[in-house]
C-alpha cells in the first residue's frame, strides 16, 4: 500500500520540527584550555559553565591586587579611608620590586591615584603603600586579607602579602578569584568601572592595562592580569553581552597573548551556547492560598530571593516551575514562614529549589471565626475537600 502524500508531508514537517528542537539544545564538548586550571561561571545565576583544577591552590600572582583593592574600596564605602586621603610613600613601598606605579619614597599620593595605580598598572609600590595606609603594615592588611577570604567564602585561598610576590604559603584556586570577582562587580559597582579604564598616567608615566581582551573585545570590562614564573600568566575576566555577565578565571598559560587567547575561547563558548533567564523578583507574588483560622481567608505566597538560571540556548520553552504548597495552611502566620517549595526544571532536571514563603503576616482570627474553620476542617478531613 502507498503512503497517502499528505500522510507524508506531515511526518517530513514532523521530523524537521523534532530535528530543529534537538539542534536548539544540543551543545558541543566544553573547549579545552592550554592552561593549568580554570573556570567559567554565569555571575547572575552562579552556575558554573566550565571548569578544570577549578579548586588547586596555585601562586595567583597579581590576581591578589583584586583582594587588595576590594579592600581598599570596602573601607572607603565604611568611611574608614577617603578617596582624597594622601598617603606618605614609605621605603619599603618605594622599594617594591615588579610591575610598579613609579611612587617616590617621601612624597604623598591620593588613594584615589593608588587604587588605579593597583587596578590599571599592577603597581607592586602602590599596593604595599594602600596596604599600610589602610592596615598600618603589609603584614597587618595580609592578615585582614584572609578574613575577608573567610567571609567570602574563598576555601582554597591564603594570602601572605598584599601584591602576589612569590611565597610558599600565598596561594589561591580559580574558583575562589571568581568568587572575588564577583564580589567585586556586585559590591563595588561605583568603582568597578576603574577595571575597564585602558590606561593610566602618573609621575609622567603612562602604562596600559594588561588586559588585552579590553582592545579586542567590547564585551570585556574587567578584571586583572598577573604572572610571575611560579604562576605564569593569569587573567581573570568578566564580559555582558545581550544583559548575560560572564566570568572567566584562566590560570598558568605561557604568554600574555595565551592566556588572552584562552579566555577568549571561554567567553566565547559561554555566549554562544548558554543564555541567562531571569524568572522571578524577589517578594512577587507567586500564588495565593487558602489559609484557615485567619483574620482573612487568602494568603499570598513568592520568593525571598531572584530566580535567576542559566540554561542551553534554544531550552527556555522546556522550562518549567513547579509549586507545591502545604495542604493545610492556618493562622496565625508570620511574614516570611516557609509554606511550600518552588521547583524550576529543566527536561526533568531540577534545577533550582527555592521556599515559598509568606509575603505577608496573617493573623489569628476571633473564637468563633476560628472555632467555625475548626468545623469544616474537621468535615473535610472526613470527606475530603
Amino acid at each position: 500500500m502507498k503512503a497517502k502524500p499528505f500522510n507524508i508531508l506531515i511526518s517530513f514537517l514532523l521530523f524537521c520540527l523534532s530535528s530543529l528542537s534537538l539542534a536548539a539544545t544540543l551543545i558541543p564538548a566544553s573547549p579545552q584550555l592550554a592552561a593549568s586550571a580554570y573556570i567559567l561561571l554565569d555571575a547572575n545565576s552562579g552556575k558554573v559553565l566550565v571548569e578544570n583544577n577549578p579548586d588547586e591552590r596555585v601562586p595567583p600572582a597579581s590576581l591578589t591586587k583584586m583582594m587588595t583593592s576590594y579592600i581598599a574600596v570596602e573601607e572607603i564605602q565604611r568611611g574608614n579611608i577617603s578617596l582624597d586621603d594622601e598617603v606618605l610613600v614609605s621605603e619599603k613601598a618605594w622599594r617594591m620590586p615588579g610591575s610598579r606605579m613609579f611612587i617616590e619614597v617621601g612624597k604623598k599620593v591620593k588613594v584615589e591615584d593608588l587604587l588605579r595605580g593597583i587596578i590599571i598598572q599592577s603597581g607592586n609600590d602602590a599596593s604595599v603603600a594602600m596596604a599600610e595606609h589602610v592596615a598600618g603594615s603589609e603584614a597587618g592588611f595580609a592578615d585582614l586579607m584572609n578574613q575577608y577570604v573567610s567571609e567570602l567564602g574563598m576555601s582554597n585561598t591564603h594570602f601572605m602579602n598584599a601584591t602576589g610576590l612569590p611565597h610558599e604559603e600565598h596561594y589561591a584556586s580559580a574558583r575562589d578569584l571568581a568568587i572575588l570577582a564577583e564580589h567585586t562587580i556586585v559590591d563595588h559597582p561605583d568603582f568597578y568601572g576603574i577595571y575597564s579604564e585602558k590606561v593610566f598616567k602618573y609621575n609622567g608615566i603612562e602604562q596600559p592595562n594588561r588586559n588585552r581582551l579590553l582592545w579586542r573585545d567590547s564585551t570585556v570590562d574587567g578584571l586583572k592580569t598577573g604572572h610571575t614564573n611560579e604562576a605564569g600568566y593569569c587573567l581573570v575576566a568578566s564580559a555582558e553581552k545581550d544583559g548575560m555577565r560572564l566570568i572567566s578565571v584562566v590560570l598558568g598559560t605561557r604568554s600574555e597573548e595565551a592566556r588572552a587567547r584562552e579566555t577568549q575561547k571561554l567567553l566565547n563558548y559561554g555566549f554562544r551556547y548558554f543564555e541567562t533567564l531571569s524568572l522571578y523578583e524577589a517578594g512577587a507574588e507567586l500564588t495565593r492560598n487558602r489559609i484557615w483560622k485567619g483574620v482573612q481567608d487568602q494568603v499570598s505566597l513568592g520568593i525571598i530571593d531572584d530566580i535567576v538560571i542559566t540554561v542551553p540556548r534554544g531550552s527556555r520553552k522546556e522550562v518549567k516551575a513547579n509549586l507545591e504548597v502545604d495542604t493545610i495552611i492556618e493562622a496565625p502566620i508570620q511574614q516570611g514562614q516557609e509554606l511550600g517549595l518552588l521547583k524550576i526544571d529543566l527536561n526533568g532536571e531540577t534545577l533550582v529549589e527555592k521556599p515559598l514563603v509568606a509575603l505577608k503576616p496573617v493573623e489569628e482570627a476571633g473564637f468563633f471565626a476560628r472555632l467555625w474553620d475548626a468545623i469544616k476542617l474537621f468535615f473535610i478531613g472526613l470527606f475530603g475537600d
